[in-house]
């Protein structure tokens, strides 16, 4: 697995990485603060992250449940964070520079996890990529330019007097139930990664972009895996690198030469 390029212009807005594991209890203040000291080197700030809310409808009206908030740690800079969930270890950056230092942030996050509170098995491992494609564009027919006509062919349809399709949303499956990459895509305005977020992240000018979301995954098949190192590390080289990959038969070399490289 050789190195990729690393364009100076590159649309990735954040990256994550979640191993789900085999839930466990909460953690104690007691592992909380194990993991705060483990990680403080890289990860010395604790904020934890909010608890999600579900809602459930029953013959007696509608409730709200919020779950606890996890605990989360991040770097001083607040470009990336690592977050302990009961069923999950996600580690997240909005300064995602190569393949190798995301993997070692994932190392230390694993390492600290089961030196600290250990889970029983890893159900899933998947790698996201959100990316905000930006290019000149006076109209949606103008993402051609840039985008691959597969996903862009849409705006040459006309809808009678309402003419073309003014935007777009698809999604496309490559694999099975065990591995594979989830393609999310759209001619979009505004972000799709807040830049006022708890993650910062440069702050392009407001406007149309076009999102490219890939999350590449793995799961075991009938038996369930340890969490330890030895069964993440080529799992998340190989899920990366597909989604790697699949990005970059979804530009144009004219997106890849005029803006990807421009600097260079």
């Amino acid at each position: 697995m050789g190195p990729r390029e690393i364009y100076p212009n590159a649309p990735l807005a954040l990256a994550i990485v979640e191993l789900r594991h085999t839930v466990t209890a909460a953690l104690s203040e007691a592992d909380q603060a194990a993991l705060k000291g483990f990680l403080a080197e890289v990860f010395p700030l604790a904020r934890p992250a909010p608890g999600a809310v579900s809602m459930t409808v029953t013959p007696a009206g509608v409730t709200n449940e919020q779950t606890p908030p996890s605990p989360r740690y991040m770097t001083r800079d607040n470009t990336a964070s690592v977050t302990f969930r009961p069923d999950a270890i996600a580690v997240e950056t909005t300064r995602y520079v190569r393949r190798s230092a995301l993997r070692e942030l994932l190392r230390l996050a694993v390492t600290a996890r089961q030196q600290v509170a250990p889970t029983d098995g890893l159900t899933r491992l998947g790698v996201r990529y959100v990316n905000e494609v930006r290019a000149d564009i006076e109209g949606p027919a103008d993402w051609s330019q840039w985008i691959i006509p597969d996903l862009t062919n849409i705006a040459s349809l006309e809808a009678g007097a309402n003419g073309p399709a003014r935007s777009w949303q698809g999604m496309a499956v490559f694999g099975d139930q065990q591995h594979g990459v989830v393609l999310r895509h759209g001619n979009l305005e505004g972000y799709a990664v807040n830049p006022s977020g708890d993650l910062r992240r440069p702050t392009p000018n407001p406007g149309p972009y076009y999102l490219i979301d890939l999350d590449s995954f793995w799961a075991p098949e009938g038996e369930t895996p340890t969490l330890d190192w030895g069964n993440i590390e080529s799992r998340y080289d190989t899920a990366a690198l597909n989604a790697q990959g699949l990005f970059e038969q979804l530009i144009t070399d004219k997106y890849r030469q005029e803006v990807l490289r421009r600097d260079q």
